[in-house]
């Protein structure tokens, strides 16, 4: 569970069940400051006079505010539209694509209006069907950590479990999901939990849940009914990093049960950057090793308008073979999604 320093109620947000729950959470903790604003300037309230520690401020602040406007956002390939329950993530991934999205809101903000924005989940489901609409909870989030105080992801499941033509899924690199267990979710969220190897957790992924908690808080999701899956992401290659990620495969392979209910799913994702990105990450993290020379990358030009430093176009076809035959040897009845 996330322990913000910083607490930043935007004006209205305390009229709202999930800002009142909050509020009486955290309101006598000595170490957790409450701000009340009634300009909704929420940067002027978080120290930091360079965006290294401005960012290092933001990333243990929580800003509670309220979605204005219900436009959803697309979020292809991987589902139909956005969720907006919230923005932001707790973990210090250095390589994270949020530098880019969020680089200059590193907070992790929740919207209190729940009713609102589900209520508008309807409106596009009506409009698509009798096709299925699905949404994503965890486009720019990590909803996980900040679960046991909103129940924003509890809602937004049983909401989905009783629509006819409506499916979620959200993804995690957090273990904390005890409170979704229980939850009466009938098949229609998928919980996707992002794992890499120890290597890329213990140098890149800092404040987030280890290998172990992650596959464990994926297991119970399985034996809750859920269906699940796995994105292993970014893929670094590094010396010797088929044995890394075969073990990887094993360790997980070991620790699932048997009988699922429904097939796990896998999706791969190279590590990729834009050049906004590897700017912003060598500010914040200026004594970072991630491997961002462009001389040793292809550059691709992506589908938003700007582009990306990918692997070469050979490194990439074998990172691919590597992982279809390992997945498909060690996970024969899983769903690759894609290998990318």
């Amino acid at each position: 569970m996330f322990v913000p320093h910083r607490i930043i109620f935007e004006k209205g947000a305390l009229n709202y069940e999930i800002g009142k729950n909050i509020y009486d959470k955290f309101k006598n903790r000595e170490k957790t400051e409450i701000i009340n604003l009634t300009n909704n300037k929420i940067k002027e309230n978080i120290p930091g006079d360079n965006i290294k520690d401005f960012y290092k401020e933001g990333k243990n602040t929580l800003v509670v505010g309220v979605k204005k406007g219900y436009k959803f956002q697309s979020c292809k390939p991987s589902a139909h539209w956005q969720l907006p329950l919230l923005s932001g993530c707790v973990g210090n991934c250095q390589y994270c694509y949020l530098n880019t999205n969020l680089g200059d809101k590193p907070f992790i903000k929740v919207n209190v209006n729940i009713d609102d924005i589900l209520d508008r989940a309807q409106i596009y489901m009506d409009k698509r069907k009798p096709e299925v609409t699905i949404f994503e909870g965890s486009a720019t989030s990590d909803p996980i950590p900040v679960e046991p105080y909103t129940h924003s992801l509890k809602k937004s499941i049983e909401f989905l479990a009783r629509s006819e033509y409506g499916r979620f899924r959200f993804v995690t690199k957090f273990d904390d999901v005890d409170s979704l267990l229980d939850v009466d979710h009938r098949g229609k969220t998928e919980a996707r939990f992002t794992i890499n190897t120890r290597k890329v957790i213990e140098d890149y992924e800092r404040r987030t849940g280890s290998r172990e908690k992650r596959i464990e808080a994926s297991v119970k999701m399985m034996e809750s009914g859920y269906p699940v899956g796995y994105i292993i992401a970014p893929v670094f290659m590094y010396e010797n990093w088929e044995e890394d990620y075969r073990s990887l495969l094993i360790y997980l392979s070991e620790k699932i049960p048997k009988n699922l209910t429904y097939p796990i799913t896998f999706e791969v994702i190279s590590h990729r950057y834009t050049t906004r990105a590897k700017n912003i990450i060598n500010e914040i993290f200026p004594n970072n090793n991630l491997p961002m020379k462009d001389d040793d990358r292809t550059y691709k030009y992506g589908q938003f308008g700007y582009g990306k430093f990918v692997y070469p176009k050979e490194n990439l076809a074998y990172m691919k073979e590597f992982f279809k035959t390992n997945l498909e040897e060690i996970f024969p009845n899983a769903e690759i999604k894609y290998i990318i």
